[in-house]
């Protein structure tokens, strides 16, 4: 995850024409939310103006994890209008000219200043445009949302890597990230309803050159980058098994099995490492709504069980407690102490 060091420094510091449909099934970027869908609840992680801390009450804003938070709320049937709409029109005038993002730091009770280029530009412009069409009413009325769209959906084609196929981190780091053109993909892959057969054959022909770019035939699994030298480190729960189940959170289709039976794979190999990351590291709430989703209840209620002591702590980011809330909302309890889960 790209959080520990960003917090650290701000601790230290102090729609149909455009190419996006009215609705989607379940899972895509636009979701028909039920009346009585519940409320996402960012108490503690959002202020007045619409700003949503990585940490509750924290010192550090990333647009990042704040639009992964709204994003995947709103694909599991919660209700984000209210903090999304606010979150939106806080965050689009810091849009630089260039149409990309940065993360933030505060510097007094009620002002941030911007601290840090963002992480990756890829993922971010394509999660920021997926979230404004989770909203297409006030985009189409909003010529202040619509030109950032338009900004960001400029950009982002700059960050087209035509050797590749794939997208780039940014302009300053040339070399493409496994699971940051997933994003890109899943944005593509949930528009092409209403795009024209060109258009969705450009969004196949990237989920491919994904595939041929990441995945390594010989140690079967997706490669994290393009840089050689991440070849030889030795593998980590982050990034490297965290982008072997990535896949599966966007759906994916070029996997190397079957949904179910790579789902299970993972968790045999990596469950017991995943549910006691709260002990060292962020809990990877993202992985209970997978396990949800695969209809695994018993990991992800293992998952509430282990890691919900740090609910809201310095170790508890807002991916985390919207991943909470989803289950939560779904009925889910954390496993009985007798539970075994190992």
């Amino acid at each position: 995850m790209r959080l520990a060091p960003f917090v650290a420094s701000c601790v230290l510091a102090g729609l149909g024409a455009l190419g996006f449909p009215a609705a989607h099934a379940a899972g895509a970027a636009v979701s028909v939310v039920a009346a009585d869908a519940p409320q996402l609840d960012l108490t503690g992680y959002t202020e007045e103006s619409g700003v949503i801390t990585v940490l509750h009450g924290g010192h550090s804003f990333d647009p990042y994890f704040a639009m992964q938070a709204l994003l995947l709320a709103n694909e599991n049937g919660m209700d984000i209008s209210a903090p999304a709409e606010k979150f939106v029109n806080w965050l689009v005038p810091y849009q630089k000219p260039d149409g990309t993002f940065d993360r933030f730091c505060r510097s007094a009770p009620k002002k941030w200043l911007a601290c840090k280029s963002a992480d990756a530009d890829d993922s971010l412009l394509a999660m920021w445009m997926k979230l404004l069409e989770t909203m297409p009413a006030q985009l189409k009325k909003n010529p202040v949302w619509m030109k950032s769209y338009l900004s960001s959906k400029a950009t982002l084609a700059r960050l087209f890597q035509p050797s590749r196929g794939i997208y780039m981190v940014s302009h300053l780091y040339l070399h493409g990230l496994f699971m940051d053109n997933l994003e890109v993909w899943s944005l593509k892959i949930h528009q092409q309803s209403s795009l024209a057969p060109a258009q969705r054959a450009e969004a196949d022909k990237l989920a491919q050159a994904i595939r041929d770019t990441f995945w390594d035939p010989v140690n079967k699994r997706f490669l994290v980058s393009t840089q050689l030298e991440q070849r030889a480190e030795t593998p980590a729960f982050y990034p490297d098994h965290v982008a072997q189940i990535f896949p599966l959170l966007v759906d994916f289709p070029l996997l190397p099995a079957a949904p179910r039976t790579y789902y299970r794979n993972w968790m045999s190999a990596h469950r017991a490492d995943w549910l006691s990351q709260g002990k060292t590291d962020y809990p990877w709430g993202l992985v209970a709504v997978l396990a949800l989703r695969q209809d695994d209840k018993t990991s992800a209620r293992c998952w509430m069980r282990e890691s919900g002591r740090l609910r809201h702590t310095s170790r508890w980011a807002v991916t985390d407690e919207t991943s909470w809330q989803i289950l939560s909302s779904k009925g889910l309890t954390p496993a009985a102490n007798t539970a075994n889960c190992n």
